[in-house]
């Protein structure tokens, strides 16, 4: 299985914020067939989520580099599974909250577009904004 071009940025991204990276990729099934989510990770006492102490917060990343030609064509595949994952996670580990990661300059262009943040509000996809050069997370989006 190949890995996103940004995914080791984004590890290490999680890591330096606390998260403990439990799965690289985490497997899930989609129906019948394997799928791969690139990370799944776990703190305590996250804030992220929730503001209880001590609680754990599982979440699931699915990394996309969007460094193709087409931004529509690259944001409408990264949706399509992301909807898809969301479905067979909640069916698998209702507790695990999926995340889109996103490159901090893709965001930054493709979403000054409020079609596409009116999109994701409505499909309730939650985004994590990642900066590739620094290996920081630059935005949690709920």
């Amino acid at each position: 299985m190949a890995k996103d071009k940004y995914h080791f940025q984004v590890k290490e991204a999680l890591e330096k914020e606390g998260w403990t990276i439990t799965h690289d990729p985490y497997k899930i099934m989609i129906g019948r067939r394997r799928g791969y989510i690139d990370l799944g990770a776990e703190i305590i006492g996250a804030e992220k989520e929730d503001s209880s102490t001590g609680s754990l917060t599982k979440i699931a990343i699915e990394i996309k580099s969007f460094i193709g030609v087409s931004d529509l064509d690259q944001f409408e595949d990264a949706l399509g599974q992301f909807l898809i994952y969301l479905f067979a996670l909640k069916k698998m580990e209702e507790d695990r909250i999926l995340y889109l990661a996103i490159p901090r300059e893709f965001y930054e262009n493709f979403f000054s577009d409020p079609f596409f943040t009116e999109l994701c509000t409505f499909y309730q996809v939650k985004i994590l904004v990642y900066d590739e050069l620094n290996a920081i997370i630059k935005k949690w989006i709920k």
